[in-house]
């Protein structure tokens, strides 16, 4: 008990440490970046500190997608710098999240950071159709950046199971397996409440939930490193 209040005491000092950080890099930016420091303890209100407008983010704010995708791969998850993605609402962001560690090297919590490169991009295409060098880059995958941990896991589960696929009662037992895995590789089980509320877009009862789950982990544990189930 005395090793765990020592943990979480070094924790929030990190923690406090930081928040002038936050303020530091959104005011040497400007107004296109949103600076977010998470502490992962509490994944449904994860955001402590906040700069910055350009997801709409809040003090007691979820976590992301790419928040449950840390949270998924554990304390050896690296950071994922440089990276492009896109809102809801159409933003082009060019992020970082850097994981933050405690003395023992767990993962607890990430800074953010989050810079709208929207009118960069039109830029781009522009000047580009302009020298008539044809289509612009691919895409940027679109990340939910939601107050609301329900809408986070709703978007991850649109995105997996009903946004383009099948209907659950038309899967096989490999396929609605593979689908459990998947959520849970994306760390949406990591959010309490996740697994009803997995239940309920689906249809199903929250022990069948359960069950595959469960199914899906012995599964994943039972494969050889490097090969396939």
């Amino acid at each position: 008990m005395a090793a765990e209040h020592a943990r979480d005491a070094e924790r929030d000092a990190i923690l406090a440490a930081l928040r002038p950080v936050v303020d530091g890099i959104a005011a040497t930016f400007g107004p296109v970046c949103e600076v977010v420091l998470h502490d992962y303890r509490r994944p449904e209100q994860s955001v402590v500190a906040v700069a910055g407008s350009v997801t709409g983010r809040a003090v007691g704010g979820a976590m992301s997608e790419i928040g449950m995708r840390v949270l998924a791969r554990g304390d050896d998850v690296a950071d994922e710098l440089n990276y492009v993605t896109r809102t809801g609402t159409g933003k082009l962001l060019k992020a970082s999240t850097m994981v933050l560690r405690d003395s023992g090297g767990a993962v607890f919590g990430a800074l953010c950071v989050n810079v709208d490169v929207t009118a960069v991009g039109e830029a781009h295409a522009l000047l580009g159709a302009l020298a008539g060098l044809g289509a612009g880059a691919a895409e940027a995958p679109l990340t939910t950046f939601g107050n609301d941990i329900d809408s986070v896991v709703d978007a991850v589960l649109d995105a997996h199971h009903l946004g383009g696929h099948r209907a659950w009662a038309g899967l096989d037992r490999a396929e609605r397996l593979d689908l459990f895995r998947s959520l849970d590789e994306h760390g949406v089980f990591a959010v309490r409440r996740a697994v009803e509320q997995v239940a309920g877009r689906l249809g199903i009862s929250r022990a069948s939930a359960y069950s595959y789950l469960s199914q899906a982990r012995a599964d994943t544990d039972r494969t050889p490193a490097g090969g396939h189930a």
